[in-house]
């Protein structure tokens, strides 16, 4: 079992997952950027030889926290959906089968860049989708990592990535969180996504995750 890494931010406590999602406990809330469900499959469709399996082990993570978080509420960040391919029959009746086994749980989307393309997710779902920004608490919580004038933004869209130097020409691209003093970001969640490389300095905070721990760079 994966040990989760609290921090303050914005006056509140989160718990910072290894499994690349934030979980606020006093809101009951699991928080999720950038599943990208269905990713895999819209490459397939275009002839290009990617995984498979990649929307049956996102689920089977989501699975496993929501069985070990109380969670009253579960909120995606944008980019739930990959692209118009990702309707694909197999990815959409995975998805049915996991919303039933959880079809008590409130679920939000905040709409992201790529779900503008791929659509909502289907109504049968039942995911509430909103516009960013979805104003709870002291935070913002968007797509995009825009600045909020008075709230501090929690954001996906970027997939933060951060390289580990070791000895010679070893290093080591590693997922983190990248915490900062108006805009925070949230690693991609999907198990088949790129990453962006970001930088530490005197701004922010940032954790990479590893051998399912959080490491505190």
């Amino acid at each position: 079992m994966s040990t989760p890494y609290p921090v303050r931010l914005a006056g509140e406590e989160l718990w910072l997952l290894p499994e690349k999602a934030i979980y606020w406990p006093a809101q009951e809330a699991l928080l999720v950027a950038d599943v990208h469900f269905g990713k895999a499959a819209a490459y397939r469709r275009l002839g290009q030889p990617v995984p498979q399996g990649t929307t049956t082990q996102n689920i089977r993570v989501l699975d496993a926290l929501l069985a070990r978080l109380a969670c009253r509420q579960l909120i995606f960040l944008g980019d739930f959906l990959h692209g118009p391919g990702s309707h694909a029959p197999a990815t959409l009746s995975a998805l049915a089968q996991w919303r039933a086994r959880h079809i008590d749980l409130p679920m939000t989307l905040i709409r992201g860049n790529h779900d503008k393309r791929a659509g909502d997710p289907p109504t049968s779902l039942n995911i509430r989708v909103v516009p960013e920004p979805m104003l709870l608490g002291p935070f913002a919580l968007q797509h995009e990592p825009d600045p909020h004038p008075d709230r501090h933004v929690l954001a996906g869209h970027v997939h933060p990535v951060y390289r580990l130097q070791g000895r010679g020409r070893q290093s080591l691209r590693l997922a983190c969180f990248r915490l900062a003093e108006a805009v925070s970001l949230l690693p991609a969640f999907g198990a088949f996504t790129g990453g962006y490389q970001v930088e530490r300095d005197d701004s922010c905070r940032l954790f990479v995750i590893g051998d399912n721990e959080i490491w505190p760079v």
